[in-house]
């Protein structure tokens, strides 16, 4: 490569900076476009609730969770006969007369597969 040449690659291009330049204010003004619709978007959204309007904790304080034991509601009358929908009630599940958590029986696994001796 000779100095000549060497000269033209370092002199600055007039059309690649002008795109270079022409590519930033593109850019600057479509931010600037998208800031300006979005204040004006916000600006015709419902105003935040003030503090009164919050959610605040009951008087009587938190709620805390409750745990039970839930059964099955059997579909069968005791005498075999199907229940009819009007008959079945709203949740599938009723409350436990017996309330001890049910543990798995000893020797089983306790999470899924028999509990056998596994693998031998």
């Amino acid at each position: 490569m000779d100095t000549a040449s060497g000269v033209v690659l370092a002199s600055p291009s007039w059309g690649a900076l002008g795109a270079f330049i022409l590519g930033l204010v593109v850019v600057v003004g479509g931010l600037v476009w998208a800031v300006w619709i979005g204040i004006r978007v916000m600006r015709r959204e419902p105003s935040r609730p003030r503090e009164l309007e919050q959610p605040h904790l009951p008087v009587t304080g938190a709620i805390h969770e409750v745990r039970e034991v839930r059964e099955p509601d059997e579909v069968h009358c005791d005498d075999g006969v199907r229940l009819m929908p009007y008959e079945i009630h709203r949740a599938s599940t009723r409350r436990s007369n017996d309330q001890h958590r049910q543990r798995w029986s000893p020797g089983g696994s306790g999470s899924f597969g028999s509990g056998g001796p596994g693998a031998t």
